[in-house]
């Protein structure tokens, strides 16, 4: 990806989000590709998986000397497996979803 597709976000915005807004926005755009992807469309599915990976590799740049990135490479290797090559990780679209549902609730206000 040559261009980004969230120019505003690539410019700086991204990195002033919480790590959980951060997955929870990638999260949005791989619930679209998977719908795409279960319904057959890939060129809808690849959009949104081209917008997934891009906020994955604004995270990634964005989480640099924060956290350990293993984790964030291993998840765009997988990501890019499963839309674009031939799921040799076996991915599970609905275990890949909720690898970003899971910052929901990190989100969320403690109930007393």
């Amino acid at each position: 990806m040559s261009q980004y597709q969230h120019t505003g976000l690539a410019a700086g915005r991204w990195a002033e989000m919480s790590l959980a807004e951060q997955m929870l926005n990638i999260g949005s755009e791989v619930s679209r590709a998977n719908r795409w992807k279960s319904k057959g469309n890939l060129e809808q599915c690849h959009r949104a998986a081209d917008r997934a990976l891009e906020l994955l590799s604004l995270t990634i740049d964005a989480q640099r000397g924060k956290h350990d990135l293993g984790e964030f490479c291993r998840l765009y290797e997988i990501m890019a497996d499963y839309y674009y090559g031939t799921n040799n990780y076996q991915t599970d679209p609905a275990k890949l979803q909720h690898s970003f549902d899971i910052f929901y609730h990190a989100k969320q206000p403690i109930q007393q």
